[in-house]
């Protein structure tokens, strides 16, 4: 068989089920092979970010490595924001690419400072290097198995993130004996189990009044939510979720207890905020999450443990950490939880019903004043999540779509909902969801919250959700501006524009007749009214619909970390705690625990 046919006859062997791939001359052995093995769905991209970026969603979806696969040259390069993604957030993802053939490429001839030899040739391998955790260009035809077999293991071991495989033509089209072929036998690392550290931990637990756990998204990649379910039951402790990880405990947890960051719900950062006792688990801790601020993240609290698989992460000059444990999520979850078993665990319900009751107290969401068109986007996110089924999975986009979501959303048991944080790159919304989508084997809802700005970025996969007629449901949140940017200069510029919206140069097309040349069912949405009333049929009726929800002018993301203003014309970064609009100053005083 051809080295073509074996990757993806062992890719299938190891239960891969869909690949996502833009077909090219320079992959054309690839192209071929996989179009053979039967095993496998073929998802044909129209860009090769969106081919990336549906691999991110699969992989968030399931759990499980995705597989993109793409030509030499700009197919790789068009890739790339993808990979950055992946790298950024801990998902793993196996990148296949064609090349020229080796003799005919810049690899062959390393003495010489050539910047390309082959047709279409680009050195991707170095270009993606920084941005995997393995990146090798394969040019002996019996070492596909080993170098396969490296590639997924380096991927889903540790800290997970993308690795990438580039094949010349001449070593895919190369024949090989599958049984001739070496195989990788991973370096067995030493793994030290922190148990000293984490008893010692539990230890300061057990004298802590105020504890709380920040969960982090790491948790899922260690395939531990349910883990924090029984360790959250056990504990009775407020639970605070991250941008990344908000999605593993439902709204209605009796331990939910808010969400922190900049961008937090005003009840998390304030529970945060008088905690004694901290525990992140599986979060990197990023500045969106703790403030340039970050002098005074947990600011009452004697005891900061962060729990990291990354040992960098445990080092970073940011916030003040008592207690590092390098550790996996999972692990450190089911031994947290045998020393809360072997030395109980004291009560904690007056702290736990203080947090909750400043979770209910600031959790309504603005609503758009009567008479004013559109609806808010915050208002609406509440009522969408109301009604959307256990198990759905929601992708979103970044700026006003993962803020309401993250501020203003409902999360119920068994959803996945998921934003790229570290990248954050407009585009991402939509073929994340179609990479979601094709997770759902069961057919489960696939929603996906889309800005106009950013669906501009990869409409094209539009069609590719068209082609396979998946169940997803995008709603489009049109505030006919990049609304950020809009805020950003209106607070730093005076209101001056420049690159954000019609006047200053940004327009967006008919939403109704883009979505009609798709052959997607269009529905529109200007109210909370309409809301309400359409929304029940659009969830429940099947293949996609577009459905253009018509925000309201003028709107701003709060609440939000600002700064202060002091009485003499200084500025001053605020504690996370206070967020604008700024409270009073007696409630704030309100907003200490005093048990």
């Amino acid at each position: 068989m051809r080295v073509a046919d074996f990757i993806f006859k062992y890719l299938a062997d190891s239960g891969v089920r869909d690949v996502f791939m833009i077909s090219g001359g320079g992959a054309m052995f690839l192209n071929d092979a996989l179009g053979q093995e039967k095993r496998i769905r073929t998802i044909c991209n129209h860009h090769e970010q969106g081919t990336a970026i549906a691999a991110e969603g699969y992989a968030r979806a399931t759990g499980k490595l995705a597989v993109a696969s793409v030509t030499t040259g700009p197919g790789g390069t068009n890739a790339i924001t993808g990979v950055i993604g992946g790298w950024l957030d801990s998902i793993p993802i196996l990148f296949i690419s064609g090349q020229v053939k080796f003799s005919t490429s810049i690899a062959s001839r390393p003495e010489l400072p050539l910047r390309q030899l082959g047709d279409q040739e680009i050195n991707i391998v170095d270009i993606v290097k920084p941005i995997t955790k393995y990146a090798v260009m394969v040019t002996d035809p019996q070492k596909i198995r080993y170098e396969l077999e490296k590639a997924i293991h380096i991927a889903m071991s540790g800290r997970k993130g993308p690795v990438w495989l580039d094949i010349p033509i001449n070593i895919q089209s190369a024949e090989i004996n599958e049984s001739d072929l070496e195989n990788y036998v991973p370096v067995e690392e030493k793994t030290v189990l922190p148990q000293d550290e984490i008893a010692a931990l539990y230890r300061k637990f057990l004298t802590a009044k105020k504890p709380v756990v920040i969960a982090g998204h790491g948790i899922r990649l260690a395939d531990a939510v349910e883990s924090l379910d029984q360790l959250i039951t056990k504990l009775k402790i407020p639970v605070l979720g991250t941008f990344e990880g908000f999605d593993m405990l439902p709204s209605d947890s009796p331990y939910f207890s808010g969400r922190i960051g900049t961008i937090g719900t005003r009840s998390g950062n304030i529970v945060l905020q008088n905690a004694d006792f901290v525990l992140c688990i599986g979060t990197r801790n990023n500045i969106r999450q703790v403030s340039y601020n970050y002098e005074n993240f947990a600011r009452r609290a004697d005891t900061v443990a962060v729990v990291d698989i990354d040992p960098a992460e445990l080092q970073k000059n940011t916030i003040r950490i008592t207690d590092p444990i390098c550790c996996d999520a999972g692990v450190f979850l089911k031994e947290f939880l045998a020393a809360a078993e072997a030395s109980g665990v004291p009560d904690f319900s007056s702290w736990l019903q203080w947090s909750i009751e400043r979770e209910r107290k600031y959790s309504v969401v603005p609503q758009a004043e009567k008479g004013m068109p559109g609806v808010n986007p915050y208002h609406f996110t509440r009522i969408l999540t109301e009604l959307l089924p256990e198990k759905s999975i929601v992708s979103c986009t970044n700026a006003t779509p993962s803020l309401a979501l993250f501020q203003s959303g409902i999360v119920k048991k068994g959803q996945i909902m998921y934003c790229n944080s570290g990248c954050a790159a407009m585009g991402f919304g939509l073929p994340a969801a179609l990479g979601g989508a094709v997770a759902a084997k069961n057919g489960e809802l696939t929603i996906c919250l889309e800005g106009d700005g950013s669906l501009m970025m990869n409409m094209q996969e539009l069609q590719t959700v068209r082609h396979h007629n998946l169940n997803m449901k995008l709603f489009l949140y049109n505030n006919n501006e990049y609304c950020s940017i809009r805020q950003t200069q209106d607070n730093f510029f005076e209101g001056r524009h420049s690159g954000c919206d019609n006047g200053s140069g940004v327009t967006f097309p008919n939403w109704k007749v883009l979505s009609a040349a798709f052959d997607w069912r269009y529905e529109e949405i200007c109210s909370a009214e309409e809301a309400v009333a359409k929304l029940p049929a659009i969830l429940s009726s099947e293949g996609p619909v577009f459905v253009e929800v018509k925000l309201v002018p003028g709107y701003r993301f709060e609440p939000k970390l600002s700064s202060r203003r002091l009485p003499d014309g200084s500025m001053v970064s605020a504690s996370l705690e206070d967020m604008f609009p700024f409270l009073p100053e007696d409630e704030m005083k309100q907003n200490i625990y005093q048990g």
